[in-house]
C-alpha cells in the first residue's frame, strides 16, 4: 500500500495536468487491484469478498463502502433473558427423618427420641410445627398433653402397665411402669440426701373416677371453684397414669396441702428433673396451664425431656411445646 499511495501524494504536489493525472490515477488503479489479489491469495480469502482497497476504486468510493455496511442484517439482539429453572427439593418435615416411624410403631418413646436426634431437637420439632406425626393427647407416650383445650385420645383411656410405687400412703397409688420405676429411685435419692420422706396419695384415676369426683366439687362449692382445682373427666393428667400427688412424710404423713415449702418439695423442685418429674402446676402459672398452684402434683415426662425442660427454664409444658395458654376451657 506504500508502493501505491506514495505517487498518488507526489503526484498531488506536481502541477496539475491531465496526461499526468491520468496515468497516475491508472498507476493507482493497477497497482491497488495487484495488491488485493495478492492479500487474498495469501489470506485465502473468497473472490467473491470484496478487499478493501477494491472497495476503495468502486465508483461510490469510501460513500458505497458504509452504505454497503448500512444494508448488512443487523445481528440478533435478545429481547427477553432466559427464566433460569431452579430445581425445588419437595418439602419435608421432622417426622420425615430415618426411623421416626419406625420408632413410632415401636412404641418405644426413648427409640422416638433418638429418631428425632435427641430430646432437645424432638420439642423443638413440636414447638415449630414441623412434627405432624406427634400428636400431644396420644395417652401412649409420656409427652402427651391433657389440658382444659386438650382432651385424651381415646377419651377413656386405660393405662395398659400400672404397677404400685414402693411409698404411697393409700390404695390409690397406681402409676405407669416407667413413671413408677423412677418416682420410686426419686423417693429412694430424696430420703438419702435427707430431704425428708416422701409417699405417693393419689395417682391413676379412670375416667369414671375423675366424673364422680369432678361432679363431687361442682355440686359443693360450684363449677368455677371445681374447675380451678380439678379437671373435667378426660381432661384429667391423672387418667394418664402419669401424674402422682405426694405428701410429706417424716414422722407420719402429712396432707398434700403440707407439702409445698418443705424440705421434700424443694428437693423435688431442684432434682426431681433427674428422674423425669415435673412440678405441673407452679405458683403464678395459672393463666396459662388453669389451674391453682399444686406443688404436690408431678408429672413423669421421661427423664430426656424432663433435663430439656429444666436446662430450658420452662414452668408449664403448655410453653414447653409452644401450644396455647389454657385457662379455660373452649366449650
Amino acid at each position: 500500500m506504500v508502493t501505491a499511495h506514495t505517487p498518488l501524494a507526489q503526484h498531488r504536489a506536481a502541477p496539475r495536468g491531465r496526461g499526468t493525472l491520468a496515468m497516475a490515477m491508472m498507476f493507482v488503479v493497477v497497482i491497488g487491484g495487484t495488491t488485493g489479489a495478492a492479500l487474498g491469495h495469501m489470506t485465502g480469502a473468497r473472490a467473491d469478498v470484496p478487499t478493501a482497497a477494491a472497495e476503495l476504486t468502486d465508483a461510490g468510493g469510501v460513500e458505497a463502502t458504509a452504505e454497503a455496511r448500512d444494508e448488512r442484517p443487523a445481528p440478533d439482539v435478545a429481547t427477553e433473558l432466559p427464566t433460569p429453572e431452579v430445581a425445588t427439593a419437595e418439602a419435608t418435615t421432622a417426622c420425615d427423618r430415618d426411623g421416626v416411624s419406625a420408632a413410632l410403631d415401636s412404641g418405644d418413646s426413648g427409640a422416638v427420641l433418638e429418631a428425632f436426634g435427641g430430646a432437645a431437637a424432638f420439642r423443638e420439632a413440636v414447638a415449630a410445627g414441623t412434627a405432624p406425626c406427634i400428636e400431644l393427647n396420644d395417652a401412649r407416650w409420656p409427652w402427651l398433653v391433657v389440658n382444659k383445650h386438650i382432651a385424651l385420645e381415646p377419651l377413656e383411656y386405660e393405662p395398659p402397665d400400672l404397677t404400685s410405687p414402693a411409698e404411697r400412703n393409700t390404695p390409690y397409688g397406681y402409676l405407669r411402669a416407667a413413671a413408677t420405676d423412677a418416682m420410686d429411685e426419686m423417693i429412694a435419692a430424696a430420703a438419702e440426701a435427707g430431704a425428708g420422706g416422701i409417699a405417693v396419695t393419689s395417682a391413676y384415676r379412670s375416667y369414671a373416677t375423675q366424673e364422680s369426683l369432678f361432679t363431687g366439687y361442682v355440686n359443693s362449692a360450684g363449677a368455677e371453684a371445681a374447675e380451678a382445682t380439678s379437671a373435667r373427666p378426660g381432661h384429667s393428667e391423672h387418667q394418664t397414669g402419669l401424674a402422682a400427688d405426694v405428701v410429706p412424710c417424716d414422722y407420719g404423713c402429712a396432707g398434700m396441702d403440707a407439702f409445698g415449702g418443705t424440705a421434700q418439695s424443694e428437693w423435688v423442685i431442684e432434682n426431681g428433673w433427674r428422674y423425669g418429674f415435673i412440678v405441673r402446676y407452679e405458683e403464678g402459672r395459672t393463666d396459662v396451664s388453669g389451674y391453682s398452684p399444686e406443688p404436690w402434683h408431678l408429672r413423669y415426662i421421661g427423664p430426656e425431656l424432663a433435663e430439656v425442660y429444666h436446662e430450658g427454664g420452662y414452668h408449664t409444658l403448655e410453653d414447653f411445646f409452644g401450644l396455647d395458654p389454657a385457662p379455660d376451657y373452649v366449650d
